[in-house]
């Protein structure tokens, strides 16, 4: 097992964990798992990596120090920075800056973005992973639970993560096709989020999408996010401050219709915990 797990109480009722988030410093959680082909991949099949998205992206971390690993150059593009970030890096930024990672601020980003392109030995990775690439790893993952749920004598399993753009969740269902992927959208809505999957293929039957009792938006501080993840914390596991505390939330309120044994994939991207404490300390 690559990872253990793990059992966890919280709120009354009994969880377990799999603990992705120890994998690696670094490349850790989903991102190992969604890089695993490209952690397997020979140094000179590629020589630089493209990807973008936000300015303190787990995922651009973990490219940048898998780049760092392989020999390989790497430029970013994100959308331009706020003055007070580019004069001080931060967090996630500052550690991809400190790989040698090109960053590229981009004032018209999404046409940046949409004529960007495979090339040779240059490899474009969709931004937060999305990406076919991503289906060896997590069907890796996959087989590692029916390993650990076969030696638990565990009939009825199902699987929680959140999702992004819903990679994991997708791969995982279709690896899985006898246990019950939940997710919940964290970037949009659901109706986003299934416009995600499709890219990918056809939705499994196997994969339910909670929804939030309230709506967010993404990535902003909230009470309710930072009194989730302390109790979480406090019981413990450290989660992430982005995805974690509304999945746990949703999940909590959805308890009473999930029947048979829970197993809560740990998606890691704790690097960037630091930084959203900080913003938590500023907002509240």
């Amino acid at each position: 097992m690559l990872s253990d797990i793990t059992s966890f109480h919280f709120k009354g009722y009994d969880f377990f964990i799999k603990r992705d988030e120890l994998i690696h410093p670094l490349l850790s959680g989903n991102k190992y798992r969604k890089f695993y082909t490209l952690i397997q991949t020979p140094a000179d099949t590629y020589n630089t990596i493209i990807s973008y998205g936000g300015s303190q992206s787990n995922a651009m971390l973990a490219i940048a120090a898998l780049c760092h690993q392989k020999g390989w150059a790497f430029a970013y593009i994100c959308k331009p920075l706020p003055q007070h970030l580019k004069a001080k890096p931060t967090g996630n930024l500052k550690a991809a800056l400190d790989l040698n990672m090109q960053l590229i601020e981009a004032s018209d980003y999404d046409t940046k973005v949409s004529s960007l392109k495979n090339s040779g030995k240059t490899l474009l990775i969709p931004q937060g992973g999305a990406d076919p690439l991503a289906q060896a790893g997590i069907m890796q993952l996959g087989n590692e639970i029916t390993t650990w749920q076969a030696t638990q004598n565990i009939d009825k399993l199902n699987i929680v993560t959140p999702s992004g753009t819903g990679t994991t969740a997708f791969y995982l269902a279709q690896t899985l096709p006898n246990c019950q992927i939940i997710t919940t959208a964290l970037v949009g809505d659901n109706t986003y989020l299934k416009q995600q999957m499709q890219q990918l293929g056809n939705i499994p039957n196997n994969l339910t999408l909670l929804e939030s009792s309230k709506k967010y938006r993404f990535a902003k501080p909230y009470p309710e996010f930072l009194q989730t993840y302390e109790e979480l914390k406090q019981n413990g596991v450290e989660f992430d401050l982005i995805y974690a505390p509304l999945m746990w939330q949703t999940l909590l309120d959805n308890m009473q219709h999930i029947q048979g044994t829970i197993l809560y994939v740990h998606s890691g991207g704790l690097t960037g915990n630091a930084t959203m404490l900080a913003r938590y300390n500023l907002s509240l």
